[in-house]
This record gives structure tokens, C-alpha cells and sequence, in this order.
């Protein structure tokens, strides 16, 4: 399993490959962090405890979009050119290699609270998909702890 995470004091990025270290020194802040209980069904965050976790696509958005855009800009020039099977089959392609993009690519299962990464886990019943929701109920406690501290 790999996980990358943020540190909790200075929020410079961070990276464990588990099993291997079960414990994490930050080169910024000197914070040592030690991993909690890291079970292969991951019930809860081994970096925060926490117990609220969502599984989502392991693909880049920016890439995602990317192809998206360049599908839509090639089919409206092969659109106002008037070759209308180009158009089809540009729209068609982009969609069906979207659909094999899905297929191959991995989950990986995120933590709401710390937003710490789990690759090759397999993600459970309990990993849902992202709850728009819970996800905000941790934003707002992160701007409630980030008030405290100013």
C-alpha cells in the first residue's frame, strides 16, 4: 500500500509505502509521525484515525479535460468543414476511449479529513463514492481549527 499525505504541522507533501516504515519524519518541520493501526481493509485513516473514507478514480482531472476540450475543438472544425462522420467519429473515439480509461484505471481510496491518498488498496463496501456533504463538513472544520490557530 502507498500513501501520500500532507504533513499535519507544516503541510508539505509526504509519502509511506506500507508494510515497510510505520513511522514518517518531515524534512521541513522535523515532525515525527507515526502511523495508527494499518489494517488491508483500511476501516480508518492510519495517518489522522479517521473513520470516514471515499474511493474515487486514481486518473488526473487536468488530463481528463484535456481530452475532453481536444475532442470538442476537433469535432467543431470537422463540424464547420462539413465532414459530419469525422465529427461522429471523433465524438464517438473520445467517448469510447473515455469509457476504457475507466476501465483500467485503479481506485484509490481518500481520507475526507487529512485527504491522505491510498493506493493499491481494495476499496470495500464501506468506501462509498464521494459524498459532496461530508466532504464539507470537514472543510469546515479545517477553517474552524485554521481560525483558532490565527
Amino acid at each position: 500500500m502507498n500513501i501520500r499525505f500532507a504533513c499535519p504541522v507544516c503541510d508539505s507533501p509526504g509519502e509511506i509505502d506500507v508494510p515497510g516504515r510505520w513511522e514518517w519524519r518531515c524534512p521541513h518541520c522535523d515532525h515525527l509521525l507515526r502511523l495508527l493501526d494499518v489494517d488491508a481493509a483500511l476501516p480508518s485513516c492510519p495517518i489522522c484515525g479517521n473513520g470516514e473514507l471515499y474511493k474515487k478514480k486514481d486518473f488526473p482531472h487536468s488530463l481528463g479535460m484535456a481530452i475532453l476540450v481536444l475532442a470538442c475543438l476537433a469535432s467543431t472544425v470537422t463540424y464547420w468543414l462539413y465532414d459530419k462522420w469525422m465529427t461522429w467519429a471523433i465524438l464517438i473515439g473520445s467517448a469510447a476511449f473515455d469509457g476504457l480509461l475507466y476501465l483500467w484505471v485503479k481506485d484509490v481510496v481518500v481520507c475526507y479529513r487529512c485527504q491522505a491518498h491510498f493506493r493499491g488498496v481494495a476499496a470495500h463496501a464501506e468506501h462509498k463514492p464521494f459524498e459532496l456533504t461530508i466532504h464539507e463538513r470537514f472543510r469546515q472544520e479545517r477553517l474552524r481549527r485554521e481560525q483558532w490557530k490565527g
